[in-house]
C-alpha cells in the first residue's frame, strides 16, 4: 500500500514537472531561442557580438517590424493582409516619384503615400468587410492590382536620381537630404528608424492593451458574434484594423525608399514572409496566445538575427528561404498547438 501511494506522488510530482516545464518554454522559449541563436553566432563570429553589428540588425528590422505590426492588427480583428507587402512596394515608388519626378518636398513625399495607403485600406475593407469575400482572397486580389498599377506606372523601371524620362529628358528632382533620414540618419548614434520603430511599438502596444479602442479589436475578432450583441460595431472596426494595415506597410515603404534611396518596383514583395513569420512568432512569445506587437517585435528580431547571422557565415541568399520558411512553420505549428491546448 505505502509502495503504491509512493509511486503515486512520484509520478505526480514528475508531471507538475514536466507541466512547470512546458509552461516555461510556452512562455519563454522564443526568447530563449533568441539568446540560443545568438550564443551560436557569436561563438562562430567574433564580429557578431558588437554594438555595430546590433545596430545594423535593429535598422535592417525595421522595415519588417512596421510591415508585421500591420499584419499583427489584420489578424487581431480575425482577417489576414496580404496586400502588405505590394502596398510597401506602391509607397517606396510613389515617395520617389514625388521626389524626382516632380521635385516635391519631403512631407509631399510622405503624405502622399500614406493618402494612397488610405485607400487601399479602405479598399480591402470593403472587399472583406461589406461585399464578404474571404479575406485571404481579397487582400491576394489587391496585391496583384497594386503590383500591376505600380509596374505600370513606372513601366518596370526603379526611380532614383538624374535618371533618363521618356521624353529625353532628366528627372528634376532628387532625393532629399531629409527625406533620406528617415532610413539613414541617426540621433545621438542611434540609427532614427530604430528609434522610430521603439516608439511606435510602445504606443500601439499601450492603444492595444490599455485603450478601449484595442479592447474593441480583441473583442471583434475573439468572437465577432458576442461582439456584435454587446454593442460593438464590428464592421466598422474592422474597417479600421485594414485601414492601420495598410498604413503601417506604408511607412515600411517609406522608410525603405529612405534607406535605399531609390524606389525599387517590388521592392515590399520579398518581405511580406518576413512580416508574416514575425506576426505569427508574436502568438507564443511570453504565452500571449494571440496576435500582440511586443511578440511581433520580438518575431522580426528573431529573424533579423538569424538573417544577419547566416549572411555573416557567407549562407547564400536563396538558401535563406529555407530558414524563413521552416522559421514561419514552426509558428504555425507551435500558435495551432496552443490553441488546441486551449
Amino acid at each position: 500500500m505505502e509502495q503504491a501511494l509512493n509511486k503515486r506522488k512520484t509520478l505526480k510530482n514528475g508531471k507538475q514537472t514536466t507541466g512547470l516545464a512546458a509552461s516555461f518554454l510556452h512562455r519563454y522559449g522564443t526568447l530563449l531561442v533568441i539568446l540560443l541563436t545568438i550564443l551560436v553566432f557569436s561563438l562562430t563570429n567574433e564580429k557578431f557580438l558588437t554594438y555595430q553589428n546590433f545596430t545594423d540588425i535593429l535598422r535592417s528590422i525595421s522595415i519588417i517590424t512596421l510591415l508585421s505590426i500591420g499584419i499583427t492588427l489584420s489578424l487581431i480583428v480575425g482577417g489576414f493582409d496580404l496586400s502588405v507587402g505590394s502596398t510597401a512596394s506602391l509607397a517606396t515608388v510613389t515617395s520617389a516619384i514625388v521626389l524626382v519626378w516632380y521635385r516635391q518636398e519631403t512631407w509631399a513625399a510622405i503624405l502622399v503615400p500614406l493618402c494612397i495607403g488610405i485607400i487601399i485600406g479602405l479598399l480591402n475593407a470593403l472587399l472583406v468587410v461589406k461585399i464578404k469575400i474571404p479575406d485571404m482572397l481579397a487582400t491576394l486580389a489587391v496585391m496583384y492590382i497594386i503590383n500591376g498599377l505600380h509596374l505600370t506606372w513606372t513601366k518596370g523601371y526603379s526611380i532614383y536620381n538624374n535618371m533618363p524620362l521618356g521624353d529625353g529628358t532628366t528627372a528634376p528632382g532628387q532625393f532629399l537630404p531629409s527625406f533620406l533620414f528617415i532610413g539613414q540618419g541617426e540621433l545621438g548614434n542611434v540609427p532614427f528608424p530604430v528609434i522610430f520603430i521603439l516608439i511606435l511599438v510602445a504606443l500601439v502596444h499601450v492603444i492595444l492593451n490599455h485603450t478601449r479602442f484595442g479592447r474593441l479589436l480583441y473583442m471583434t475578432g475573439g468572437n465577432r458574434e458576442a461582439a456584435r450583441l454587446s454593442g460593438v460595431p464590428v464592421n466598422r472596426y474592422r474597417t479600421y484594423a485594414y485601414v492601420l494595415s495598410a498604413l503601417f506597410a506604408t511607412l515600411a515603404g517609406i522608410v525603405l525608399a529612405a534607406r535605399i534611396g531609390t524606389g525599387q518596383v517590388s521592392a515590399g514583395a520579398p518581405l511580406l514572409m518576413d512580416g508574416v513569420s514575425a506576426a505569427f512568432i508574436g502568438f507564443s512569445v511570453l504565452g500571449a496566445g494571440k496576435p500582440n506587437v511586443i511578440g511581433t517585435f520580438i518575431g522580426a528580431v528573431l529573424i533579423g538575427v538569424l538573417l544577419n547571422g547566416l549572411t555573416m557565415l557567407n549562407v547564400p541568399y536563396y538558401a535563406q528561404d529555407i530558414v524563413k520558411g521552416a522559421i514561419l512553420l514552426g509558428a504555425l505549428a507551435l500558435m495551432y498547438v496552443q490553441r488546441q491546448n486551449a
